[in-house]
């Protein structure tokens, strides 16, 4: 028998968790709860989750620091939650590695599916990306999520190893900002595209930029590219 995959319900509203319990337990899914941000953290670290729904305002601990400080050990799935509708609570949802992001109110079945989605591009991508692209000065390793570039390794954070991994994996070919958006995140983020630019941004910051044979090139009014040498 298959072993159930585990969802951590990270919110401080008890009848969110038990509305998502409910239907998540009837697709066979296993629920834990967390009430505040240090609790979810805590489960985090110290059992295997799949994937983790969480809510932006959170007591104790906010939702962004519980996202940043899981992403540190680990690599789980993560769906925001918020009251709010603001442009820029999306941005930060994305800017701090979120998988998906839904605002509320929202429904159940809603959830479910989003989960279901994440889980399923999570497994595909497992399967079939490229764990490790070498090229003469630089190694991106999705397996640690590490990137060298002359046998140096560089601080980045896993969207921007995504990010980079996803450009590099196909060098010369140009990525719209919505498809950067769609397969890094998983989800069409309509009108979010500005946090692709910030990552671009931070990614070209931290890679050296003279004396090596790649870079990230601009394509304007379309996307992004990556330009290497074998």
């Amino acid at each position: 028998m298959a072993q159930k995959q585990v969802i951590l319900i990270c919110d401080d509203q008890e009848i969110i968790h038990e509305t998502l319990r409910v239907y998540l337990e009837n697709e066979g899914f296993e629920c834990l709860s967390a009430m505040n941000g240090q609790e979810a953290v805590e489960i985090a670290e110290s059992k295997k989750i799949d994937l983790i729904i969480l809510d932006l305002m959170m007591p104790k601990k906010s939702g962004v620091e519980v996202c940043r400080q899981v992403r540190e050990n680990a690599q789980i799935p993560i769906i925001m939650l918020t009251a709010k509708g603001e442009e820029i609570d999306r941005i930060i949802g994305l800017e701090i590695g979120a998988d998906d992001y839904i605002v509320k109110p929202f429904s159940a079945r809603e959830v479910v599916a989003r989960v279901k989605a994440v889980l399923r591009r999570v497994s595909n991508e497992k399967k079939e990306t490229q764990r490790v692209i070498r090229y003469d000065d630089i190694e991106i390793n999705i397996n640690n999520y590490e990137v060298k570039v002359k046998g140096e390794k560089l601080a980045l954070t896993p969207k921007e190893v995504e990010i980079l991994q996803l450009l590099a994996a196909k060098p010369g070919r140009v990525y719209t900002r919505e498809q950067i958006l769609s397969q890094v995140w998983g989800y069409d983020f309509y009108g979010d595209t500005r946090a692709v630019d910030t990552q671009i941004k931070r990614i070209r910051q931290k890679l050296p930029q003279e004396d090596v044979s790649f870079k990230i090139t601009t394509v304007y009014g379309v996307g992004y590219k990556f330009e290497a040498e074998r």
